[in-house]
């Protein structure tokens, strides 16, 4: 029995909420992939119709494949209304908590997009497996993914300093792949990104500001994260020190 432990839905939607008003400030790495994926999709022959962004947030994918496939609309999907109000006033949101599944549809999507939203699910493999399993025939998935591999550096400093690591546990990206039935991948890839800073703690800062600071671990006192923060190893560059991530970027068609 996987005894994995899993932090509450309304926990994750409490942290999101609490720093919807200053997330798109700080989600500079979310923005990134945001248009990343929309520039993927731009080269699809994905139907116009009913798309869906799955854990939307603020909107940075669904505001992206607007922008890129002109006069086509995107339901924002989240759990958080504070960060669903942060959309725009013309957009289309539906708040609805992913962690209890796919909301019941007027009509089938032609598109499921999700963009740094699955790995906050309680168990992503599962979750992808059903997205996967509603897709009709010749429809599309594209997703982001954080996975097992980032925060190398952050991993490193808390053994040398003997402290718990409390990173988020991340998805296996080949536990992801192995869920997706043959035939489906029409682009897999791995990107891996590097963040800089002059600080341990000016890295993890982005990450309490849009409310990504949940955690199955419990909290270390000021001196566990003092102690961790002095044995972060130094980047190749001069004073700065570096947090790194590995994303699972997948577009499959049923």
């Amino acid at each position: 029995m996987d005894r994995t432990p899993v932090i509450a839905s309304e926990d994750i939607l409490k942290q999101f909420s609490d720093a919807a008003d200053r997330y798109n400030h700080a989600a500079r790495l979310q923005e990134g992939m945001a248009w990343r994926l929309a520039g993927h999709c731009r080269h699809l022959r994905i139907p116009r119709g009913f798309w869906v962004d799955l854990g939307s947030g603020t909107g940075r994918l669904a505001d992206a494949l607007e922008v890129t496939h002109p006069g086509q609309s995107v339901l924002r999907v989240d759990g958080s209304a504070a960060m669903l109000q942060q959309q725009k006033p013309s957009a289309t949101t539906l708040q609805w908590d992913l962690s209890r599944g796919l909301p019941p549809w007027p009509k089938q999507p032609q598109l499921l997009s999700s963009s740094f939203a699955l790995h906050w699910l309680p168990n992503p493999v599962q979750s992808l497996r059903m997205w996967i399993q509603s897709l009709q025939p010749g429809s599309w998935l594209v997703l982001a993914v954080p996975i097992d591999g980032s925060f190398t550096q952050w991993h490193a400093a808390a053994a040398a300093a003997g402290e718990l690591c409390t990173a988020l546990p991340l998805p296996v990206g080949e536990d992801l792949t192995a869920a997706i039935p043959p035939g489906m991948v029409q682009r897999q890839q791995l990107l891996q990104f590097s963040q800089t800073a002059d600080s341990p703690a000016s890295l993890l800062k982005p990450m309490i500001e849009i409310g990504a600071g949940s955690t199955t671990a419990d909290r270390l006192p000021p001196g566990a994260w003092r102690r961790i923060f002095k044995a972060w190893p130094q980047a190749n560059i001069t004073n700065r020190f570096a947090l790194s991530w590995r994303i699972q970027l997948l577009i499959l068609s049923r």
